[in-house]
């Protein structure tokens, strides 16, 4: 009796767990973009200009945003562990492609341990740097403008360093076309 009861509470507990998780999908689904930024304005936190920063990347070597300065820059926040942003990246892997040669570069940050984001970046192919977040990585979110931790959180930064757009959850190809297509 007592292991039916055991197992009747780790139902429960992993229905209600299923159940909260679909509901905190659904909100942020309903919020998924955020509104274009124009000049001046900082109602949504983010700021108007880039933060820099510098991380590890892949090979141990310290990166700094300001490496890419005078490029269209697609910063992601992802996970391995995160469903939306293992699903965007073949997109990524792909507007890379299509626009390197156009002075854009994504850069991925990795809200996750230099093991864990190896281990998936080696065989999906990415084609653009990774650079290792982990915890420190969320609170440089937060400086982008992602107040909620969200995953994966996507911010567009002009040839100038201005931040143009935020995005919160899934981006496919278009629309991320569509960001970076005008600061070309």
């Amino acid at each position: 009796m007592k292991r039916s009861v055991f197992i009747s509470i780790i139902v429960v507990v992993a229905v209600a767990s299923l159940l909260a998780g679909l509901y905190a999908n659904r909100l942020f689904d309903n919020n998924a973009t955020e509104a274009p930024r124009t000049a001046g304005a900082d109602t949504t936190g983010v700021p108007d200009i880039r933060p820099d920063f510098g991380l590890l990347d892949l090979e141990d070597e310290l990166r700094h945003v300001s490496e890419w300065d005078g490029q269209v820059l697609l910063i992601n926040f992802w996970a391995t562990w995160c469903p939306p942003c293992r699903r965007e990246i073949p997109a990524f892997i792909e507007l890379q492609d299509a626009y390197e040669d156009q002075g854009f570069t994504i850069v991925g940050i990795a809200i996750d341990t230099k093991q864990n984001a190896i281990d998936f970046v080696d065989p999906m192919g990415i084609n653009y740097p990774i650079l290792v977040g982990d915890k420190q990585g969320i609170a440089l979110s937060k400086e982008y403008g992602n107040r909620l931790s969200v995953l994966p959180y996507t911010v567009i930064v002009d040839r100038e360093g201005r931040i143009t757009e935020t995005h919160r959850n899934e981006l496919t190809f278009e629309d991320a076309e569509a960001m970076i297509k005008p600061l070309l």
